[in-house]
């Protein structure tokens, strides 16, 4: 034992200091929400390390811990069904040892719960080490202070090792359903993941040592058990913060029996459960307190940490809401005033200002219209691409969804590069490309005619089906000079192309400032006629207002059609109408426009 009465981990081996060689420069990276280093290790691992790792990024390279002939000497098992191991890191010149927290992340494993709880969590699965870092940074950032205490998460390790599928115990469904759900984030179903947090002195409330220190507290009542106190209050406390452990046990909470040194910084025993400012001076044997009189406490294992429902439904509505006040003010910000990842470059395609970047779960390109590249990863492909979608055409590749975070969006496959038949209107010009379609829609609308709200443009990873030499070359040719940062055309031929549209429930601006509620919805006018709404005559008369109107934004349409212009229903179920009565027309279709001359 040592002077806190705790277990001592083993005997170090004896090592001889070598300088560590230099780190590979890091590459910054943000993974459901949480920033990270990324050091692409020579060997070929992985080392994401947090904010919380950044000051002990030497103590967090494997080499200072994970070394076999180090980590195997010096690890100690902790308790719980997993691999988890309390290991101390391997001193350097100038690297001072540390004590750490390492667990293997059963990601893809069944959960051995029990029956019942099994029963009522029967969705329950191991959090991916992504989503396990990222939840304990919410929790930690939603709990009132001085309520919720963890273990710091330092860095997440993926070693190059490939294993087969019988030796890492995964579920290729369960891999399958964690990929789906966050596409954007590489998940491996053959390599481990190895997460790392710092250590905390302590013992969980069941050890006799934590039994022990509660019995000699005169602050600690005698009922209910102490495991069963803390246990009710750590989960009071995360259910106040919106979060819960399907698994929860009084194991997971980490109490501080008091040996009369407390307040001493955390040299290599672990990090303090509590700022000496904020203890209660009690002398004798006990438990540490705060000056409330509560005894702190610190939370770890978050494998199976969750957002209640409630907690769930509000991050849904506050990343909507963010997403509307972005689009309101997509061209508001100039760059370089706004800062730019790595990974994201800010381009300008026929006048437009885009942000753009690879989309790394499917190989493809995105260009997302407007300056602010905290609005890239809401299309992502994963974000809508499987999400359930309507069909709002007969003729064309059209479709409605609601995307994973609750945005209405109308998503097109691009007709740029088919050929138009002989007698077709449009044979003479062809389609326009993704590119052109956006352009012009915001030329139209600066020049003050209605349009739907580009949103973005996203180029397929995989390669299209169609031979080459079938395409209308016209595009591919007037495109040929306008190059990504790649030096890529930015139109291939081997390409497929779908431009994103926002779904017509609104302006931009009113939406952000109703929040949740869209005021109106759209029809084009074939709807719109076959239901009653206009006459025969009114659709005549619009076929004429609408070229009327693009000819005031200098376009004309090379294919007219009732299908290319909304009319706006508003929740009355009226048609909104302009001062002579007619019905307001909104353009929806813009691969068939043409500039006049």
């Amino acid at each position: 034992m040592n002077a806190d009465g705790l277990p001592m981990p083993p005997p170090m081996p004896a090592t001889a200091p070598a300088a560590l060689p230099p780190l590979p420069p890091p590459e910054p990276r943000a993974l459901l929400g949480v920033q990270y280093d990324h050091y692409a290790m020579p060997d070929g691992a992985d080392l994401y390390v947090t904010a919380f790792g950044r000051p002990f990024v030497q103590q967090l390279r494997p080499e200072s811990w994970y070394a076999p002939d180090w980590f195997k000497a010096s690890r100690e098992k902790l308790r719980g069904t997993s691999r988890v191991y309390r290991v101390q890191t391997r001193p350097f010149p100038g690297v001072p040892a540390k004590n750490l927290v390492v667990k293997w992340c059963r990601v893809g494993e069944e959960v051995p719960m029990d029956t019942f709880t099994l029963n009522k969590f029967i969705e329950a699965e191991f959090n991916s080490p992504y989503e396990e870092f990222s939840l304990l940074m919410e929790m930690r950032a939603a709990a009132r202070p001085g309520t919720i205490r963890t273990h710091k998460p330092l860095a997440i390790y993926v070693p190059a090792k490939r294993f087969e599928l019988w030796q890492t115990g995964r579920s290729q469904s369960k891999m399958a359903r964690k990929k789906a759900k966050y596409r954007d984030v590489e998940l491996d179903i053959y390599r481990q993941y190895i997460l790392i947090y710092e250590w905390i002195k302590g013992a969980d409330a069941t050890s006799p040592e934590a039994l022990a220190a509660a019995a000699a507290d005169p602050l600690v009542p005698d009922s209910p058990p102490f495991p069963d106190q803390m246990l009710h209050r750590s989960v009071a406390d995360m259910w106040q913060a919106g979060y819960r452990v399907l698994d929860v046990k009084p194991q997971h909470v980490i109490v501080r029996p008091k040996t009369g040194r407390e307040g001493e910084g955390e040299g290599t025993e672990g990090a303090k459960l509590a700022d000496p400012a904020d203890a209660l001076p009690s002398p004798g044997r006990g438990l540490l307190h705060d000056r409330a009189g509560n005894i702190v406490y610190a939370l770890v294992d978050f494998e199976l940490l969750a957002r209640t429902p409630v907690r769930e439904a509000e991050v849904l509505a506050s990343r909507r809401q963010d997403y509307l006040e972005r689009q309101r003010d997509r061209f508001a910000a100039q760059p370089p005033a706004v800062p730019f990842p790595a990974h994201l470059h800010a381009m300008t395609v026929w006048g437009v200002d885009y942000v753009h970047g690879d989309c790394e779960s499917t190989n493809g390109k995105l260009w997302v219209v407007g300056h602010d590249p905290a609005l890239f990863d809401y299309f992502q492909p994963e974000r809508w691409r499987r999400t359930p979608r309507e069909s709002l055409s007969d003729t064309a590749r059209v479709y409605r969804t609601t995307t994973k975070d609750n945005i209405h969006l109308v998503w097109k496959v691009a007709h740029v590069g088919d050929m138009p038949d002989n007698d077709d209107p449009l044979a003479f010009c062809g389609y326009n490309s993704p590119f052109e379609e956006v352009a012009y829609a915001l030329r139209l609308s600066a020049a003050g005619v209605p349009t739907t709200y580009p949103r973005a443009i996203y180029m397929l990873g995989h390669l299209s089906t169609l031979p080459p030499e079938i395409l209308d070359p016209r595009r591919y040719a007037s495109h040929a000079h306008l190059r990504m940062p790649d030096g890529s055309p930015i139109l291939q031929k081997a390409r497929n192309y779908i431009v994103i549209w926002g779904y017509w429930n609104g302006l931009d601006e009113e939406l952000a400032a109703s929040g949740q509620r869209p005021y109106c919805h759209g029809i084009n006018a074939q709807e719109a006629l076959e239901q009653g709404r206009i006459t025969a005559a009114e659709a005549e008369l619009l076929e004429h207002k609408t070229a009327r109107l693009l000819a005031s934004g200098g376009f004309r349409d090379a294919r007219p059609s009732p299908t290319h212009y909304l009319l706006t229903v508003l929740p009355d179920g009226e048609l909104d109408r302009d001062p002579d009565a007619s019905p307001t027309v909104r353009f929806c279709t813009f691969e068939t426009l043409q500039p006049l001359a």
